[in-house]
């Protein structure tokens, strides 16, 4: 008796959909189930590319591909499941495609197929400063869609695809050395021959500075109130900042102890008494008839 009830219950249809309850129940399994799976293989996945020599951007960006991909196929499967003509909604798919590509918002396209070449050509990787398309910050990661900076001050950055591959591509950390150039001026009076000793020796002084190539001392312009120098020295990309850091401070130090003054801008004023300037302006209007500054 139960069991006729149960089965009479299981065949009775949803209102207004057409679909009994036993199929009802059955396609949200297969909903469960496809879900579950997709995150299982998904994972499966992750963990064998890991294994291979394909960088963490390839990696990150084909899992992130395998993943919307087979939850595409758990949706289908379970229209599917509901009695759904599957085939007509792929056609009509392709129509919406098409439509949203006739009316100019083919972005969403191009983001993904901009995605696709940086995943394969690798101009960034995850971890590596970068500036994109004026922005810099350090790679977080390349989504179908967009890719993710964080900058230094812990901001997320996301920039759209087409954006990033689209521009010009400055990656800072790449290269395994990289030149430190710290500016300073000195003044006129002081001795510039002395200037370099001393910036040469500091820079010689410190452990984090590569001996090949040397470090330089460079006279880069007779400005208005100094004479302005450039040190410049090659370290381990790492050791970048803590560097320039160090001798942008050490520079100042170096300079007070030497003697060697470091300008601040100047300008020099001069100021004419009242009649003085009276007689100049009058002089001006006698050359010039027209000029009137005094009634």
């Amino acid at each position: 008796m139960d069991s006729g009830i149960n089965s009479g219950i299981l065949e009775h249809m949803v209102p207004y959909t057409g679909i009994s309850v036993s199929r009802l129940i059955f396609a949200i399994s297969v909903l469960i189930v496809g879900f579950i799976s997709v995150k299982y293989l998904t994972h499966v996945f992750r963990k064998g590319i890991e294994k291979t020599k394909l960088p963490d951007l390839t990696t990150h960006f084909l899992t992130n591909f395998l993943r919307i991909f087979l939850y595409v196929i758990v949706i289908l499967v379970f229209l599917k499941s509901l009695s759904f003509d599957v085939d007509s909604y792929i056609v009509g798919l392709s129509a919406v495609i098409g439509l949203v590509l006739g009316l100019g918002l083919q972005d969403t396209f191009t983001n993904i197929t901009a995605g696709v070449w940086v995943a394969s050509i690798r101009p960034i990787n995850m971890g590596e400063m970068v500036t994109v398309n004026g922005q810099t910050g350090k790679v977080k990661s390349v989504g179908i869609m967009s890719t993710e900076l964080l900058t230094p001050d812990n901001q997320l950055i996301t920039i759209p695809n087409k954006l990033v591959w689209g521009s010009s591509i400055v990656n800072i950390t790449r290269m395994p050395t990289r030149r430190v150039a710290v500016d300073v001026g000195i003044s006129y009076s002081s001795s510039i021959e002395n200037a370099i000793k001393i910036a040469i020796d500091l820079m010689k002084g410190n452990p984090l500075i590569l001996g090949d190539p040397e470090p330089s001392v460079v006279t880069t312009e007779l400005a208005n109130s100094s004479v302005n120098l450039q040190l410049r020295a090659w370290v381990n990309t790492g050791d970048f900042m803590a560097v320039k850091n160090t001798l942008t401070a050490g520079i100042f130090e170096a300079y007070k102890s030497g003697g060697i003054e470091i300008p601040f801008p100047q300008m020099d004023i001069h100021i004419k008494e009242e009649k003085e300037m009276k007689k100049e302006i009058m002089e001006i209007q006698a050359r010039s008839p027209g000029l009137r500054a005094f009634d």
